[in-house]
């Protein structure tokens, strides 16, 4: 599970949960604000074309309230907008939908006016009844919208003022509240009131965004087409991005799978999650002679984690002595360097990027310690069935399921099942397709997965580490994780403006996570690494400060004459001019 990724326009919004610090101007657009030029976008982009990217695997909805995953939030970002869009330089607010915003002086009332010119893909005109009825649909118990009431609930009922304004009071005060009314996607009310939400998963005929929904082949291939007519699509913030005619997904059931896609040229952009395919198989002749680029983007794109979550609502697993017994039983540093060539750092954190020398992590590293796990488990009272090497206690053997979703991870998971089972712990493998793997974690049916989760550049610990998110279907709190001492940690930081004040106050509740062990945790790269055809137009810093892959979506552009070399370097197996190995956004951008 992987959370991360929207449409430029949302992404430092909803995926990264930004928010102005310290100050919230009071009245927008404050004296001399002028609608600017995307400071990301080259002018030199040019509209055309089409790109084609691995969509995973094929997702059970691409509504993103329904399906909490990469892919329909990729989707559903570029088909509907938000009312508040983010500087992705400033991380200041900026216009969306509504054109104009204020704030009471007590921090609790929120008032949007809409755009006159916003616009749905029918030539309706884009209401505060329009908002109204998203926040309905979001909030009504039947429909299956599970981490995205969290936000919403801080909130009455937002008022309709008139066509054009909506007003949210928010209970309490909150230093999120601005992003969380202005930053959720407005659903067109006329298209789809009369309509079963929880079944709204692949048909939006009526959108506002940049692009619509084109071809879709199920489980092969998803399709979408920029929209001439999108209402915002002349202003100065717009130009020069979202500059592909037709933005391709294409879906396996394997990476490896969509790996050998990409060097057949059915794929354009590929970022590689393996070592493996980075150190060794990324130097055949498309790769010698620049046909294909390789590079490490260095920018400031939050550091996420990844880790074998544990549910800790039902045993094993409810014992934190036997969580801890299975982060000694993993052998973290072998896997990085027989599997991996030494590429990776190992996971100390739960909120890697709040440490530094300033703020050095205090969290003692999980080492393999065979003999400190079996201690542990002893304690927890499993003892060895002399008969069949197996931990027994209660009369129930230690046996778990893993549930996975990749044959990638096999290797991993066939050198921990090892050690385990020397513990006296099987491990049995439940693999299962995306869809269905889906279906169990959203009814925590499992008792361990391989997760990983992005990160936010302002750090808001509730939806994933508050007691009352464990109790949410579908939520973000997979493991069941609960302590009094972080809720309490959660609530006292939800007033907390100064972003220091806060990173000190998540600090705290990190080193609370970590001596609880949720997870064991694994490993990741500070960097993105990317594999591309070299056939179009990017800018200098390749992509954006804070985004991953996916703002190559935004900000690239087919190049023709790019285009018309590789065709012509490809037939004639000729060298191409190379493009740089390295590139650290602070150093591309500031040139």
């Amino acid at each position: 599970m992987k959370i991360l990724k929207k449409s430029l326009l949302l992404l430092l919004l909803l995926v990264f949960g930004a928010a102005l610090e310290t100050v919230w101007p009071q009245d927008f657009p404050e004296k001399g604000w002028k609608d600017q030029p995307d400071p990301m976008a080259d002018l030199n982009a040019v509209v055309g074309g089409e790109v084609s990217i691995f969509g995973g695997q094929y997702p059970k909805s691409l509504n993103y309230y329904l399906d909490n995953n990469v892919l329909s939030a990729d989707v559903f970002g570029s088909l509907f907008e938000t009312l508040l869009t983010m500087n992705p330089i400033t991380l200041d607010y900026e216009p969306g939908l509504c054109d104009r915003w204020s704030i009471s002086e007590d921090k609790k009332t929120f008032t949007f006016h809409i755009n006159p010119k916003a616009r749905w893909s029918d030539g309706h005109c884009v209401t505060a009844e329009d908002v109204s009825w998203t926040y309905q649909a979001i909030m009504d118990p039947a429909n299956l919208t599970g981490p995205h009431k969290l936000s919403m609930e801080r909130f009455e009922p937002p008022e309709v003022i008139d066509q054009q304004t909506i007003r949210f009071t928010a209970r309490k005060i909150h230093w999120k509240n601005l992003q969380a009314a202005g930053g959720f996607q407005i659903l067109c009310r006329h298209a789809y009131a009369d309509k079963d939400f929880n079944k709204i998963n692949f048909d939006f005929p009526v959108v506002s965004g940049p692009y619509r929904l084109g071809r879709i082949e199920e489980g092969v291939s998803i399709s979408l087409k920029r929209r001439a007519d999108w209402w915002d699509i002349n202003s100065p913030h717009s130009r020069h991005k979202g500059n592909f005619e037709t933005v391709t997904y294409l879906f396996f059931a394997e990476r490896t799978n969509a790996f050998e896609a990409f060097k057949k040229g059915k794929i354009d952009i590929f970022p590689v999650y393996t070592a493996r395919i980075w150190i060794n198989e990324t130097g055949g002749e498309a790769f010698m002679k620049n046909h294909i680029i390789k590079q490490k983007i260095y920018n400031q794109r939050p550091i996420g984690f990844q880790g074998f979550a544990m549910n800790m609502r039902r045993p094993p697993f409810d014992d934190l002595r036997v969580r801890q017994a299975m982060a000694l039983l993993l052998d973290r540093k072998k896997m990085n360097q027989t599997l991996m060539y030494g590429q990776y750092f190992l996971h100390r954190s739960y909120f890697e990027d709040l440490y530094s020398d300033k703020h050095p992590c205090p969290n003692p590293p999980f080492e393999m310690d065979k003999e400190k796990a079996r201690s542990l488990l002893k304690q927890a009272g499993w003892q060895v069935n002399p008969k069949t090497g197996i931990l027994e206690k209660d009369g129930r053997k230690f046996s778990f399921r893993f549930l996975s979703r990749d044959t990638s991870t096999e290797k991993f998971l066939s050198i921990y099942a090892e050690d385990l089972r020397d513990a006296g712990i099987e491990m049995r493998i439940d693999k299962k397709d995306w869809a269905a793997w889906a279906r169990d974690m959203e009814e925590y049916n499992f008792d361990m997965t391989w997760a990983a989760w992005g990160a936010e550049i302002f750090k808001d610990p509730e939806s994933m580490w508050s007691s009352a998110e464990a109790k949410r279907k579908g939520g973000n709190n997979i493991t069941g994780f609960f302590d009094k001492r972080v809720d309490a940690l959660i609530e006292e930081q939800k007033t907390v403006f100064d972003i220091n004040r806060r990173n000190e106050i998540c600090r705290q509740i990190d080193q609370i996570i970590y001596q609880a062990c949720p997870y064991v945790l694994l490993w990741n790269l500070n960097y993105t690494r990317l594999l591309y055809w070299n056939r179009f137009g990017t800018p200098a810093t390749v992509l954006s400060r804070y985004g991953d892959e996916n703002s190559a979506l935004w900000y690239w552009w087919i190049d023709p004459d790019a285009e018309d070399a590789l065709k012509d370097a490809v037939r004639m197996k000729t060298l191409l001019p190379p493009r740089p190995s390295a590139v650290r956004f602070d150093e591309a951008f500031l040139e």
